[in-house]
């Protein structure tokens, strides 16, 4: 055996030991439902590390990743459901049927949206009612979009470039303002989502992640914020008995001084 199928199998008999009788109360007290959330905060602490560049935390993160990945199979395995390895054989053969080009090769080389596509007919073959299917609802909302919107790209439903994209989103903005004019609240809602709903398509078409890109922009924003509080701090003045005025003077002042890059705190 390998060291990681040895490490592996000692992972799953910890899990089972904790789940045990004789275990650990909080760990036997979780079910697959209880535990989403903190599945959920591990994916994005893998996602950080990532963003971060920081390998010695990715390569922590993604061993507590593993840990749910274990520990919600052992549940299954408790109730007779399926096992580990059951997961991990659905998988490899998921893998092997999807990349014929790979695993059944005539010595063609597909470029990347041509297999892209053979992906998505794939997914088909196997059973899905639409094309649209296989993206989370729980995705974040702008993850979600870029995903359904790649989706219907890939049986042609998209623009060839990027300005019909950005037309419809200018388009997009003038609906919600018309909206907003005749104080319609749930027309402004609609409007609004049709509006971000655009943006994720340009940004798509631009060959850039919406996700990451708003991320990045919320991280921009909490230094810059954080550097107007140290400002004001060091100035000795109180911020929120500060004008608007007043904060965007320091704001002005700071936003070309400081890195957007994020710290960790």
């Amino acid at each position: 055996m390998t060291r990681a199928q040895d490490e592996l199998a000692r992972l799953q008999e910890i899990i089972e030991k904790l789940r045990a009788p004789e275990g650990c109360p909080w760990d036997q007290a979780q079910t697959s439902r209880s535990m989403i959330p903190y599945l959920l905060e591990e994916a994005y602490e893998v996602v950080e590390t990532i963003e971060d560049e920081d390998i010695q935390g990715l390569r922590i993160e993604l061993g507590d990743l593993l840990m749910h990945v274990v520990m919600q199979a052992q549940m299954a395995r408790e109730q007779g459901q399926f096992e580990l390895a059951d997961s991990i054989a659905a998988i490899n053969e998921k893998l092997v049927r999807r990349h014929p080009h790979v695993f059944k090769s005539d010595g063609n080389t597909l470029d990347e949206e041509t297999i892209l596509v053979n992906w998505e007919k794939a997914k088909m073959a196997e059973g899905r009612q639409s094309r649209l299917d296989g993206v989370p609802r729980n995705l974040s909302a702008l993850i979600r979009s870029q995903r359904i919107q790649e989706k219907a790209s890939r049986v042609g439903f998209d623009w060839n470039d990027v300005q019909p994209a950005i037309e419809k989103l200018h388009e997009e903005l003038e609906e919600v303002m018309e909206a907003w004019e005749a104080s319609e609240v749930e027309a402004i809602e609609e409007e609004l989502g049709d509006l971000l709903f655009s943006v994720v398509n340009v940004a798509r078409l631009m060959q850039v992640d919406a996700e990451t890109a708003l991320r990045s922009a919320v991280d921009k924003f909490k230094v810059r914020f954080r550097t107007v509080e140290e400002v004001f701090k060091h100035e000795g003045r109180d911020l929120a008995q500060a004008s608007l005025e007043e904060m965007d003077q320091v704001w002005d002042r700071i936003k070309h001084q400081v890195s957007h890059r994020p710290t960790k705190s």
